[in-house]
């Protein structure tokens, strides 16, 4: 399909003080400019059926203890229909819709209104003002990193109801589940299709944007890179950061207390995949400053893709585990058997993840040298600054005597 024609990219200056051509790299790097029938079908694809595989495993974790081949059983034997199914599901509720409302405007206000303070008495936490890598267009956005905060502060208030306030049941999460779920879905399609058009029409940086002439994979893909509200609300960093990773650990705390309710007490099971789920939370917010400049942040623009992914995919699919363990593994056991064996993953992820930073330092360095003593190849001299970077991923670093090509993460949007 034809792309969109760009605007003429004028030179930028890198973050390095070399001067170099973006119009080549910018055609390169990033989301793609032109779309084959193959991505734009896996598109459609998904757009099309992404909603209804979480609301598959959602309804099959409520009506069929987490059978995943129940309600296909059902449905081809004749004990159930489609309709039967629906009829069962949970509907959007008052209630519901003025939780998650309270819940993301309580999130929106500790993003923007409460500057870091963590960094300044946690030795080794980064916080506070930081810079991302420069985009494509030469533009290098400042953040506010303060999610660790928003975790702590919402935790705190958590705990301190459930012990002391009361204003809620501790399982109110899981009582309004399925009715949370279209409210995810509501905002999840409303924060995209906003994108979209402001994408279209009042961009925050219009070099940044990326047309390929088609309507789905535009919608699915983003157009814009790092749409913004003001000077501070970075759409990408707050739903990738906020709504559904700061509540993944409280959906936990909610599961298990559901857990203690009905069975009068909570299974090594679950205190198991709350740890080390919570542990990887922390781990992210821990380590925000270095998620600027991975694939998320320096690689894709923000639509659906993004916008319902954080929204519903992430905060309903990655909970899976707890939901079953909430009503399935309910007799209280020694430790796991597999407990060293998720330990020894998460050790692993740990380790490679912790390289990147010193990949990225070592490769820039490199770069900088060769570019300062005048050697190098057109190839290195167009390449981006902050390539796109995974975490939990492999690259490598290929130091040549012109300089260094800097590593490129193994995964690539098309």
């Amino acid at each position: 399909m034809a792309a969109k024609s760009q605007p003429n990219i004028p030179k930028a200056k890198s973050l390095d003080g070399v001067t170099n051509d973006r119009t080549a790299s910018q055609g390169q790097w990033g989301r793609a400019w032109e779309v084959d029938w193959f991505s734009l079908a896996s598109v459609i694809f998904l757009l099309l059926f992404a909603p209804f595989i979480v609301y598959y495993f959602i309804m099959a974790c409520d009506q069929y203890s987490c059978a995943l081949t129940g309600p296909v059983v059902d449905i081809v034997t004749g004990h159930a229909r489609l309709s039967d199914i629906w009829a069962k599901t949970p509907p959007i509720t008052r209630k519901a819709a003025q939780l998650y409302t309270l819940w993301v405007t309580f999130q929106v206000l500790l993003y923007t209104s409460l500057p870091d303070f963590c960094h300044k008495f946690l030795p080794g936490y980064v916080g506070g003002i930081q810079e991302g890598a420069v985009t494509p267009a030469g533009v290098v956005n400042k953040y506010q990193i303060n999610g660790l905060q928003a975790w702590l502060l919402t935790h705190l208030l958590w705990f301190a109801n459930a012990h002391l306030l009361s204003w809620f049941s501790p399982t109110i999460i899981f009582d309004n589940w399925i009715p949370l779920l279209w409210c995810a879905n509501i905002l999840g399609y409303a924060v995209s299709t906003f994108a979209m058009v402001k994408g279209y029409f009042f961009p925050t940086s219009a070099r940044d944007c990326k047309f390929t002439g088609n309507f789905f994979y535009n919608y699915m893909m983003g157009i814009e890179f790092n749409p913004r509200i003001g000077k501070w609300f970075d759409f990408k960093l707050f739903f990738n950061g906020r709504p559904g990773i700061v509540a993944w650990t409280l959906i936990n705390l909610s599961f298990a207390a559901k857990q203690r309710e009905l069975h009068s007490h909570v299974t090594n099971a679950m205190v198991l995949v709350n740890v080390l789920q919570a542990i990887y939370v922390i781990d992210f917010f821990w380590n925000e400053t270095w998620y600027l400049k991975t694939i998320d942040i320096c690689h894709d623009h923000f639509g659906w893709y993004l916008g319902w992914g954080d929204c519903v995919w992430l905060p309903y699919l990655y909970t899976l585990q707890v939901r079953r363990v909430c009503t399935w593994c309910t007799t209280p056991c020694s430790c796991p058997p597999r407990t060293p064996w998720a330990s020894c993953c998460w050790a692993w992820w740990a380790t490679t993840s912790s390289g990147w930073p010193t990949t990225r330092r070592t490769c820039s360095a490199a770069r900088m040298g060769a570019a300062s003593s005048g050697a190098g190849s057109p190839r290195s001299s167009s390449a981006p600054t902050h390539p796109p970077m995974g975490r939990g991923t492999t690259a490598s670093c290929w130091c040549r005597a012109s300089g260094a090509w800097p590593a490129t993460s193994t995964t690539s949007a098309t």
